[in-house]
């Protein structure tokens, strides 16, 4: 394999000069003689606007180099606030153990105790984005500091992420970890995520540069450590197109303010969703986080008033151990909005230790004046909350109390306007005996 040194073509790596028009001759040379490998080497800082990816090309960081996003909006693409990006591009990595920082305070406001203010302007560059490519590769580096979406893949094919460590700081708001976008068969495997925003999210948003808006399909997500202010594994909440035939297993979610879930707010449908083999540990942040602390949530709720809401089916929740500070919540607009649901060996263990307010649920976005901002509901804690769903199947469940119950917890199972209900082999009571059932059911 042919070797290109970044710094064979310019790049200083003094840290304040911009070395992305170096990145790009590179990686320009490096396509048009047919491929090969751009090598960043170590010991070096590289300031970086954005500079694009060419077929063929691997982008390979030695252990000790670091890329760090310019402050500096001018040296950015008017189109494309990234720093490394790749459009309609064959055949591309980014590998190595090197450091992609995205410089991600230097874009907020002022640090609150619970989370940046954003600056007034706004603009926040995305450190990894790649559209419309196909056999994309990205392992081992290290990314840390973004300030926006951190590494998204949008409309690409045949993609494996693995290996990479994930650190953002988490009190930036928006610094999603991994965003699939309208993407098929991706694998995703072997990584440690954590972010302020959702750690891995699956969307199907309409596409940014005008083509059509693709299903996000036939994902696998493996073998990952993960940790949010908001959700550890999500997909659905930006949703305009089918989500569909997607595996997560083997999955650690700790310190996070959502666990694992759907959250369906637009017309399509979600189907075909397996999670399993999972450790979630949910706790209560700040209501500026969405989230209340829910291990499991599967929610179809429409964004606004007019939106039509299309369907959850077809899901799988099995082998999974939550501790957390709520309840596992599935709640639809309708029944039809949630149907052929399966939770089988889920055992959730409630107790509280977090200094945020507890006792109710969060479900924004909720069509109203702001949906955004606002659907904090007041609502007691129980195991397991179901409300308007179809075929919902709770096997080989156990809910546990911990030691410091609240006068708020309640049902072991609480479901109402459910339409077909199995409560199989289930162990658990009551936070109280004496005051509640451990099963209440109303409009079945």
């Amino acid at each position: 394999m042919q070797h290109y040194p970044i710094t064979d073509f310019g790049a200083v790596g003094d840290g304040t000069s911009n070395d992305a028009p170096a990145f790009q001759k590179a990686i320009d040379a490096c396509s048009r003689d047919g491929g090969g490998r751009v090598v960043v080497p170590s010991g070096r800082v590289y300031r970086c606007g954005t500079f694009f990816l060419k077929d063929d090309v691997e982008l390979h960081l030695e252990r000790g180099a670091r890329v760090l996003a310019s402050p500096d909006r001018e040296d950015y693409d008017e189109k494309f606030s990234v720093v490394v990006c790749a459009l309609d591009a064959r055949n591309i990595a980014l590998t190595g153990g090197g450091e992609i920082n995205g410089n991600g305070p230097s874009f907020m406001g002022e640090k609150l105790p619970h989370i940046y203010k954003k600056k007034q302007n706004g603009w926040r560059p995305f450190p990894i984005r790649f559209h419309d490519c196909t056999n994309v590769t990205i392992r081992d580096v290290l990314i840390r500091q973004s300030a926006c979406w951190t590494l998204t893949l949008e409309g690409c094919e045949d993609a494996i992420i693995s290996g990479i460590r994930l650190i953002n700081d988490d009190l930036i708001p928006n610094d999603d970890g991994i965003d699939i976008c309208n993407c098929n068969r991706v694998i995703i495997s072997d990584c440690h995520v954590r972010a302020g925003d959702d750690a891995i999210v699956m969307k199907s948003m309409p596409n940014r540069r005008g083509g059509p808006t693709k299903p996000c399909e036939n994902i696998t997500v493996s073998n990952c450590v993960l940790e949010s202010r908001s959700f550890g594994l999500s997909l659905g909440c930006e949703a305009r197109a089918p989500l569909r035939n997607m595996t997560f297993d083997n999955v650690v979610i700790q310190n996070s303010h959502r666990g694992i879930g759907v959250h369906l707010s637009h017309g399509c449908d979600v189907e075909n969703v397996v999670f399993s083999n999972m450790v979630v540990e949910t706790r209560h942040f700040h209501p500026a986080w969405w989230g209340c602390a829910e291990p499991i949530y599967v929610v179809a709720i429409p964004w606004t008033p007019e939106e039509k809401i299309g369907a959850i089916r077809h899901v799988r929740f099995s082998n999974i151990l939550c501790r957390s500070e709520n309840s596992a919540v599935i709640y639809g607009w309708e029944p039809r909005n949630i149907e052929n649901l399966v939770l089988d060996n889920v055992r959730i263990e409630i107790d509280r230790w977090s200094e945020f307010e507890g006792g109710r649920f969060d479900l924004r976005p909720f069509p109203g004046e702001d949906p955004r901002t606002n659907h904090l509901v007041d609502q007691p804690t129980s195991g397991f909350y179901v409300k308007n769903a179809t075929d919902v199947t709770i096997r080989n469940c156990r809910v546990a109390w911990g030691d410091n119950r609240q006068q708020y917890h309640r049902h072991a199972i609480e479901a109402h306007g459910v339409k077909g209900i199995a409560i199989e082999n289930f162990r658990g009571e009551s936070a109280w005996p004496d005051r509640y059932e451990a099963i209440q059911k109303t409009e079945d």
